[in-house]
């Protein structure tokens, strides 16, 4: 009778110029820094204020409480461009429907005005008057904190 016991290789017999190398990229550290990058950008992304002109905002000392409700933000950047809900107006005639759109897609009668600081306040009262003749009965002034 006969048994079979396995054989014990020797290493050192085999030439290793002809052995595959098995190597793997790990992906974790990888994905853990897209996800990282992805929650950075998220973060800021929702920070920044929905205009959509090139604004500097007046500073002020006093600090009031921030809204949580709906509002529309009408921006008037220093050459006189007019934004609302950070599109820019084209046509400064159409600026009173464009506002009464954005009321109602708004559902608010709460407008809120980023004038920059080399903006003139005549303007800024003609912008006021166009967006109160188109329903807007609620009004406050953007400003940045010293």
């Amino acid at each position: 009778m006969s048994t079979n016991i396995g054989r014990i290789h020797d290493d050192s017999s085999h030439d290793n110029s002809h052995d595959n190398i098995l190597a793997e990229i790990n992906m974790t550290p990888l994905i853990d820094i897209m996800l990282v990058l992805l929650i950075v950008f998220m973060v800021t992304s929702s920070i920044t204020l929905e205009s959509g002109l090139d604004v500097e905002l007046p500073k002020t000392s006093s600090k009031t409480e921030k809204k949580e409700s709906n509002i529309v933000i009408i921006s008037l950047d220093a050459k006189a461009h007019i934004s609302v809900q950070g599109k820019k107006v084209e046509d400064s005639n159409m600026l009173k429907e464009i506002i009464q759109k954005a009321l109602a897609h708004e559902k608010t009668d709460e407008v809120i005005f980023e004038g920059d600081t080399t903006s003139t306040v005549g303007r800024m009262i003609e912008i006021m008057d166009i967006a109160k003749s188109a329903g807007a009965q609620k009004f406050a002034i953007a400003t940045e904190s010293k």
